[in-house]
């Protein structure tokens, strides 16, 4: 717990976070850069902002970190066409250093290059898909053209023939009908042809009809495969039309109509030798335009590919040097405007790295003055910084989720690595389904380094985080499982035979009055005869519910204990004779007496009736226990345990506050140099105390904090042992659902003798156990312990009111950062 100042980097100390240190650094301007990213490189030092009351343009370093911000532009615009390509960004092996300088004039003409292309290449599509639709007219108004030609010829022909025939008594209506025809005015016909969004053909024709008064003929084929449009370049499917009007004012509005329902217009000729000639000459010009496009995609592509190949290494280095802009910006020029002044908190331990760091920068940057390291004296809180591995840091995680510890207080993630898995064992003892999880964690385990490369789903990426989590957890309940004595919810004697044996041939119904005992004790674990029998519930409720009531008064001592070694640590006497003592003697004066009680049962084997023994401890505590009695001078104890608990409540209560208003009053009369006491009770003080002098001291304020502290353990200590009887309740849930799917579904089925039958029972067998058992019971399990643990483990000695240590470190630069 002390300090570890030996060597470069000290052995990990869990228990309290590593002892911090304010440091000032004085650095001058021509070694900034490098000296920020030595130490970005290194990793240990948190910077304090000197410049909280500038905004960002109004800092010295502004206009570096816009030209970082319009890199970071770039490089995203080629992510994005990397990307939309197909292709996929890797760093290259060989990393060639470049400069920042020179980065940002190459990602300009990358830019301005692939803006190009990509201009030239919208181009040319676009004039692709143009002559496509103006082929595909060409096409379809022609064959409409060569249909209506044919068909004039055979009209033309049965008019002649009729003329020859004048035999029908038709013919002279029929040529006093043509007859009123004037022939002196011949009647111009235009039209005009194009593609529109076969989605829009019917209301394009039904206007076209009603905006001309129906003096319009429209003729639309449809177009078998999706065209890609034009001006967005989406696959419409399309048909191709063709509009005869007559008179200008008719084709204005046709073109109006046009242009409001997307459809593009292309020319066409009436001359079938003409048509032939211009789907040449579009065939042509398309086969030109797809060599020239494929040549440009190629040449995109290689460009893009190069630009994959550096793309990580650039990206890299223009977040780091955003960061270390970011960074100096927070630094202050000093009176002379020819250093920088950084403050930032770091570890003790880290003191000679980061003076290695900046003479190593000053070297190297040819800086004729060195900087300047000291370190300053504060009051201020620092933050909490533990040095976790790939194990320890998830655990740690649970923890800070809760809240992060105070500088230098226990901390609860040292035990959480046992107890954690632990009471969720207890929960989830079978060591079947332990075995299963044990494979899915080992799965994520054995193949974390090229899981960690991925990008998971968020259920996955959750597990894969927890992985030692979960490894812990389903080792834990292997072992809560071989106790429980089941797999699947069948037992097994897996470490000898059963102690016991049937007095008689019909006594396998019976409870075990019916079974005598005839070995040595079942040497681990529940012995497996229980299992089946009528008593077999009654037992095991007894057992884990009782087991449990241990489990929590374990715990919660646990609690109290870590509770004094903080007040030993932060030397707040106080503490120790105001809370410790009196939590322990409550505490135990009840529930560790319960405790005691069951130890004294189970090994005497006695019929005492606890319930009655705990109430009547209250209410008749001078009573005869007469059956009850589990040793001799049991009343005598309980009375004086009795009184015990009742003064320890005015204990914790009374003198605290007076003690504390005394400290005060001292502090700041007679001792007003008196080196201020850091405890867990300077939330008291420290709160009503600043750097411009000190406040009065609120008595009613802190009495009455103290009292619902007071009222907090003392109904604590009853609701939290309560609370720990989930341990029993979870466990006894988890074992009768394994048993209903083990007899219901997966005995029943094999009971009909059906092959069909028991295949479909395994099946609904595995999903059920997964499903339910596998993932809705871990995580029901999960969720009841991390209860445990925040609420009635950690509230006996854990502030959790500090601020996590976020040093700069470039290994920490996140993908998103602006």
């Amino acid at each position: 717990m002390g300090d570890t100042r030996g060597g470069c980097c000290p052995s990990m100390d869990l228990f309290r976070s590593e002892p911090m240190q304010l440091v000032q650094l004085i650095i001058p301007i021509e070694s900034a850069h490098r000296t920020i990213s030595y130490l970005g490189d290194l990793g240990l030092l948190q910077f304090k902002d000197l410049n909280a009351d500038k905004s960002p343009f109004q800092r010295t370093y502004a206009a570096q970190i816009k030209r970082c911000g319009e890199m970071a532009r770039k490089l995203n615009f080629f992510k994005e066409q990397i990307l939309r390509a197909g292709l996929s960004s890797k760093s290259s092996v060989s990393q060639v250093d470049i400069n920042i300088d020179d980065l940002e004039v190459k990602l300009g003409e990358l830019e301005a290059e692939l803006v190009e292309i990509n201009a030239n290449s919208e181009k040319l599509q676009r004039s692709y898909n143009e002559l496509l639709e103006y082929k595909l007219v060409l096409q379809k108004a022609g064959e409409f053209f060569i249909a209506a030609q044919s068909s004039a010829v055979e009209q033309q022909r049965e008019f002649e023939s009729r003329q020859t025939g004048g035999d029908s008594i038709e013919v002279p209506l029929l040529l006093e009908q043509e007859s009123l025809v004037d022939q002196s005015k011949p009647v111009n016909l235009g039209f005009l042809s194009g593609l529109v969004p076969r989605e829009k053909s019917m209301a394009f024709e039904r206007i076209l009809f009603r905006a001309t008064r129906g003096n319009v003929f429209l003729k639309q084929t449809a177009v078998e495969d999706p065209v890609a449009d034009p001006i967005s370049g989406e696959k419409v499917e399309k048909n191709v039309f063709i509009v005869f009007y007559s008179g200008e004012r008719a084709k204005n509005k046709i073109l109006k109509i046009c242009e409001a329902f997307g459809a593009n217009r292309y020319p066409f000729t009436e001359d079938v030798g003409k048509q032939a000639q211009m789907i040449a000459e579009v065939s042509g010009k398309l086969s030109e335009l797809k060599t020239t496009i494929d040549i440009g995609l190629l040449h995109r592509g290689n460009l893009l590919q190069t630009i994959g190949e550096h793309f990580e290494n650039w990206n890299l280095l223009a977040r780091k040097e955003k960061s270390i802009y970011h960074i100096l910006n927070m630094l202050s020029l000093d009176v002379t405007k020819k250093c920088l002044v950084a403050e930032g908190w770091g570890p003790v331990f880290a003191t000679k790295q980061i003076q290695d760091a900046l003479q190593r920068a000053a070297s190297d940057s040819n800086s004729q003055v060195g900087p300047i390291f000291q370190v300053l004296l504060t009051t201020e809180a620092p933050p909490t910084y533990f040095r976790t591995n790939k194990f320890s840091s998830a655990f740690q995680e649970i923890v800070d989720a809760y809240g992060v510890a105070r500088y230098q207080e226990a901390n609860p993630g040292v035990y959480t690595i046992v107890t954690f898995p632990f009471l969720f064992a207890v929960m989830f003892g079978d060591w079947g389904h332990g075995i299963c999880l044990l494979l899915a964690t080992l799965y994520f385990i054995l193949r974390e380094k090229k899981l960690s490369s991925q990008k998971l789903g968020d259920i996955t990426e959750m597990a894969f985080g927890g992985r030692y989590v979960i490894l812990m957890m389903s080792l834990f309940s292997i072992y809560t499982g071989l106790i429980y004595n089941e797999f699947f919810s069948v037992p097994f004697g897996l470490f000898g035979r059963s102690a016991y044996a049937c007095r008689s041939p019909d006594c396998s119904d019976s409870t075990t009055v019916g079974l005598l005992k005839v070995g040595s004790t079942y040497p681990f674990g529940l012995d497996p005869v229980w299992h089946g029998t009528r008593s077999e519930l009654p037992f095991l409720n007894s057992l884990k519910m009782k087991m449990s009531i241990l489990l929590g008064v374990a715990q919660m001592n646990l609690g109290i204990i870590i509770s004094y070694f903080n007040a030993t640590f932060f030397r707040n006497s106080i503490n120790i004779w105001f809370q410790f003592l009196p939590q322990m003697i409550f505490l135990n004066s009840l529930f560790g007496y319960l405790s005691l009680l069951i130890i004294i049962k189970w090994c005497t084997g006695s019929n005492a009736d606890l319930y009655h023994v705990m109430i009547y401890m209250f209410l008749g505590p001078t009573e005869d226990l007469a059956e009850n009695q589990l040793f001799p001078g049991q009343k005598n104890v309980q009375i004086v345990l009795l009184l015990l608990a009742l003064v320890a409540v005015p204990w914790m209560l009374l003198p605290k506050p007076f003690l504390l208003k005394r400290q005060h009053e001292q502090r700041f009369q007679g001792q007003s140099y008196a080196p201020l006491p850091s405890g867990d009770d300077s939330l008291e003080l420290d709160s009503h105390h600043d750097s411009h002098g000190h406040e009065e001291f609120e008595f009613s304020e802190i009495f009455v904090h103290q009292l619902i502290h007071t009222i907090e353990f003392v109904l604590g200590a009853v609701s939290n042992t309560a609370s720990y009887l989930r341990l029993w309740a979870l466990s006894l849930a988890h074992s009768e659902l394994s048993s209903v799917f083990y007899d219901k579904v997966l005995v029943l089925s094999a009971g009909f003798n059906n092959i069909i039958i028991l295949i479909v029972g395994i099946i609904v067998f595995i999903f059920a156990t997964v499903g339910v058992l596998l993932l809705m019971e871990t995580l029901s399990a999960f969720l009841h312990a991390l209860r445990l643990h925040w609420v009635e483990f950690q509230n006996k000695f854990y502030e959790g009111d500090g601020y996590k240590f976020h040093p700069f470190s470039f290994a920490l630069l996140d993908e998103d950062d602006d």
